[in-house]
């Protein structure tokens, strides 16, 4: 049952009512991310709800009709997120798990893991212990396998998964392994669910080869009824009928689990198809009906694998099949989790600007990189041109860049949507700070170009229109192009006096042009605000007065009235509100906030568990100092 607490509930009334519930044998767990405090309750006493409402500091009390009451959505609404060392599984992430289907030497696995990371997957499998239909199949190298695989971990940086069969070996292989596996065969298990559910590491619970959706669950209840909440369903084939495939994919299981539970469900399309060349296919079916990952069977040389090498990719296949879905995962309004590169694993908090490489959209001399200078200071030490600002975001997320700067909104054009539509899919990045660019736009020709010489001027669009009134006056013909020191660069390559380009004066001087005139926008007040990113497990802790934050409203009547209202309450100041469509949900909509607020952060957090709970989907993104 769930017991919903007073918001002026005591320390005492609180004990009280925890003390009760478990001198009648009930396990009990206090749930954060709920507007009021929350109590659940499990366990099979017939206790009358009756008593604990009548108890000081009870709100009301609500049962629970689902068998598997921890990992039900009524026990907690919001996803279950967790942290595997770097990588972090759930919410709106597409998690990659990979490796050969059983480590068989030091050398195979070390090079299954090296092949697999470069890929992109962010986990490394590997059967230690082979539970095999045949006992005279390969079982395994067992503990030495671990070793195996706990070598490859350190090599690669990969977590390692791996299957655990029998209780009395979890002492022994919890200090290799970083996510232990509950096979199929070993759904139902419960002796062994919970000793690995006193364990605490993280678990990959399997679908059984006939199990129900609802017995897959009540599984996963016996690992979170011994204290453990890190569980990964994975749905992994069913046995039916069909016998073309070793087993049938079940992708309808995706949804449902979500609908169903709280907890990330991934799927396993190597062991439900038994198929190379089904592999692939079933693997983007699972993401497209939501699946918040993959586990994969890869194998270098799958011809001569001990287990399952006609089902195992081979390298160049699994690569093929991640380029995939790095580009179906944003159509899902989805993320690939991904690990930062080796090069820029350095402290943030040993840092000095030398170290500084923060991206920007655009070439040399853009507004972007001004921005870069304005914020980190000249010292900066490399500023990193990209083509795209999707290009800018991956950077910061594989760790090519520790950080990136976005232009959020002009203060002539508005907002830049594009990048607004970024943050929200980049769960695994977070706004750290924010800096405001004054934008002075320049006519820039040839060295032997004047004003009366220029037919076409160039520029991206909004800087043509913010300088509309000059073209006309001058009778020029304007141009879009993708960034404004790039049309600079570009005209500089055409030695052409009849084209100019609209961009800043510093672009003029990078590539040997001359300004014609300076400022030649229609309004003088012309600011851009842009948004510094970061990694989240990189961001460092800092003094902040200013939050961002977006959501999904629920489809009710005063809906986003009643969550405005908790921006009064608070006495919090709106700074800014954009809306913006939800992909897939005519007429549905997505909510961007900025506030800035000065008070401590135990208040925050009420206010943020507020927010959350009147939202459907709701994020943080980003706790920094307001620019002046």
């Amino acid at each position: 049952m769930i017991i919903v607490l007073k918001r002026n509930i005591t320390e005492k009334d609180k004990n009280n009512i925890i003390d009760f519930l478990q001198s009648r044998s009930f396990r009990v767990k206090e749930i954060v991310g709920e507007e009021e405090s929350i109590l659940g309750a499990v366990g099979h006493n017939g206790l009358d709800p009756r008593q604990l409402e009548l108890m000081g500091g009870v709100a009301k009390v609500i049962p629970i009709s689902k068998p598997y009451k921890l990992a039900s959505r009524e026990f907690k609404k919001s996803d279950t997120i967790f942290n595997v060392g770097p990588v972090t599984v759930g919410g709106n992430r597409v998690t990659v798990i990979a490796g050969p289907c059983a480590v068989e030497s030091k050398e195979q696995i070390i090079e299954s893991a090296y092949a697999v990371k470069k890929a992109g997957a962010v986990m490394l499998r590997g059967g230690a212990f082979k539970p095999r239909t045949s006992p005279y199949s390969f079982q395994g190298l067992q503990e030495k396998g671990c070793q195996y695989l706990k070598e490859a971990s350190e090599l690669t940086g990969l977590p390692v998964v791996t299957e655990i069969v029998a209780p009395g070996d979890a002492d022994m292989m919890k200090d290799y392994v970083d996510v232990f596996q509950i096979g199929a065969r070993n759904m139902q298990n419960f002796e062994l669910l919970k000793t690995v559910g006193r364990i605490g590491k993280p678990v990959v619970l399997k679908r059984g080869m006939s199990a129900t959706i609802e017995e897959w669950l009540m599984a996963a209840e016996y690992l979170m009824s011994e204290g453990n909440d890190n569980i990964i369903l994975c749905e992994r084939g069913i046995r039916t009928y069909e016998n073309f495939t070793r087993n049938t994919l079940d992708i309808s299981a995706v949804p449902i689990i979500q609908q169903l539970s709280h907890l990330p469900v991934i799927v396993d399309p190597s062991h439900a198809t038994g198929l190379r060349d089904k592999v692939s296919p079933m693997a983007l079916a699972a993401i497209a009906a939501g699946a918040n990952g993959l586990v994969v069977e890869v194998h270098p040389d799958p011809d001569k694998a001990l287990s399952d090498g006609p089902q195992s990719l081979y390298p160049e296949q699994f690569e093929k099949l991640m380029c995939d879905i790095k580009e179906l995962a944003p159509v899902m309004d989805k993320e690939l989790t991904t690990l930062p590169k080796e090069k820029s694993v350095i402290e943030l908090s040993e840092r000095t600007e030398s170290h500084i490489g923060a991206a920007f959209q655009g070439v040399r001399g853009a507004y972007s990189e001004m921005a870069v200078y304005n914020y980190y200071g000249k010292d900066v030490g490399f500023p990193l041109p990209q083509k795209s600002f999707k290009d800018v975001f991956n950077s910061v997320l594989d760790g090519s860049a520790d950080s990136g700067l976005i232009p959020l909104e002009n203060s002539l054009a508005g907002s830049i949507n594009e990048n607004y539509d970024l943050l929200k899919n980049y769960s695994d990045l977070c706004i750290t700070g924010e800096v405001k660019v004054r934008v002075s736009h320049a006519l820039i020709g040839t060295i032997d170009s004047e004003i009366s010489d220029i037919k076409e001027v160039y520029s991206h669009p909004q800087a043509l229109a913010q300088s509309s009134v000059f073209i006309e006056k001058n009778k020029m013909t304007p141009i879009s192009y993708y960034d404004t020191a790039g049309a600079v660069k570009d005209i500089s390559e055409k030695s052409d006096k009849t084209k100019g380009a609209i961009a800043s004066s510093v672009s003029a001087e990078i590539y040997g042009m001359k300004i014609l005139k300076e400022g030649i926008e229609t309004h003088p007040g012309n600011y851009t605000r842009f948004a510094v990113i970061q990694r989240r497990d990189r961001a460092v802790d800092v003094d902040w007065n200013k939050a961002s934050m977006v959501f999904n409203i629920k489809d009710e009547q005063g809906a986003l009235s009643k969550y405005l209202s908790i921006f009064n309450k608070y006495n919090l100041n709106m700074t800014k509100i954009e809306s913006r469509p939800v992909h897939g949900k005519p007429w549905s909509y997505t909510f961007y906030i900025d506030v800035t607020f000065d008070g401590d952060k135990e208040i925050f957090n009420q206010i943020e568990r507020e927010l959350s709970n009147q939202a459907d989907d709701f994020r943080l993104l980003g706790l920094y100092q307001a620019c002046k």
